[in-house]
């Protein structure tokens, strides 16, 4: 067996955007087949490609790989010596017990290598076009979602949808995170299209207040209200951010935290709540003022706010009420 088989088979691996696990001996003790060094790269499906000791020791290294490929961390293990084939939490080691005759302890490190996530952009607004541009440079693949986008507008994208129609949009993309800046271009359009790929997380760049009937608007729609809930807006975190430019780096911050592992949050505990329920609202203004925006709140967007958005807000005949909350973001528009 060619113990650097690995090597091709990683390069492979990442060109196809597959993920797979490195896993190095750290330590043998004999008698063991592996040495310190050895190396293999090993698969979801359990093939192992390299070389890191018999088939004793193989099991418990396949076991650990699934666990690290389901949430990305790395992972310590020890292998010896055991009566019993139990596993023990050490605290910086996970050990297995191994009751095969040959004898001998390895221990392994093994690092989970992910493909790369995709961020879907809905829109073609400033916003979007600096957020296209910057998420490759944090290693995201990146989609684009906008009504009549050309391919030579979006260099930094791998896939570019012209429709951001919601049942053509899902049939043609996956995508963990999505980001919806149409910033009054087809604002309920890009929502139902972001929606419709039901994102582990979703924000909209947008002020409170317009966020809140739009938010709004779509339950009204028969959109699901927990899907709606989940939404992020105002999005982006809070860095003073002015620009475009700027904007989409505190947008994209969030999107990072969530690829981390820290769950998407609103802008506030009580943003964007829903009740199917609730008493309806009965105009426009009835709906604004659900919308709690404390005086005192600094934002980005107020300029923005003062001078009118592109496209009218939605009047609402019927909708189930929500108050969203605003803390100083840079919302963009």
């Amino acid at each position: 067996m060619n113990r650097n088989e690995w090597i091709s088979q990683a390069v492979r691996l990442q060109s196809a955007d597959q993920p797979f696990a490195l896993v190095t001996v750290l330590s043998a003790q004999a008698p063991t087949s592996g040495r310190a060094g050895d190396k293999a790269v090993v698969t979801p499906d359990g093939q192992i490609h390299g070389w890191i000791g018999g088939g004793c020791a193989q099991p418990a290294v396949i076991k650990t790989v699934r666990r690290a490929l389901l949430d990305g961390q790395p992972r310590k293990i020890r292998i010896s010596p055991s009566d019993e084939s139990a596993e023990r939490d050490l605290g910086d080691v996970l050990e297995f017990g191994m009751a095969c005759h040959s004898g001998g302890t390895l221990e392994l490190f093994i690092d989970p290598v992910m493909p790369s996530a995709t961020l879907t952009v809905v829109g073609d607004s400033p916003v979007a076009r600096a957020l296209v541009s910057l998420a490759p440079r944090v290693g995201l693949r990146v989609a684009v979602v906008a009504h009549g986008a050309q391919a030579a507008d979006f260099p930094d994208a791998d896939t570019v949808l012209e429709s951001d129609e919601a049942s053509e949009v899902s049939a043609r993309l996956a995508s963990p995170f999505v980001v919806v800046a149409t910033q009054g271009r087809r604002d309920v359009q890009g929502l139902k299209a972001a929606l419709a790929l039901q994102p582990q997380g979703l924000w909209f760049v947008a002020s409170a207040r317009k966020a809140g009937v739009l938010l709004e608007s779509l339950v009204a729609s028969g959109e699901d209200p927990a899907a709606v809930a989940r939404i992020v807006a105002p999005a982006g975190e809070f860095i003073g951010a002015q620009t475009p430019e700027e904007i989409a780096l505190s947008v994209l911050t969030s999107v990072v935290a969530a690829r981390r592992g820290r769950e998407p949050q609103a802008a506030s505990p009580a943003a964007a709540t829903f009740s199917a329920s609730a008493a309806p609202v009965q105009s426009r203004a009835s709906a604004q003022a659900l919308v709690a925006i404390p005086e005192a709140a600094s934002t980005c967007c107020g300029s923005a706010q003062k001078a009118g958005a592109a496209e009218p807000l939605p009047t609402l005949a019927t909708v189930a009420p929500v108050a969203v909350l605003a803390k100083p973001s840079c919302c963009g528009g």
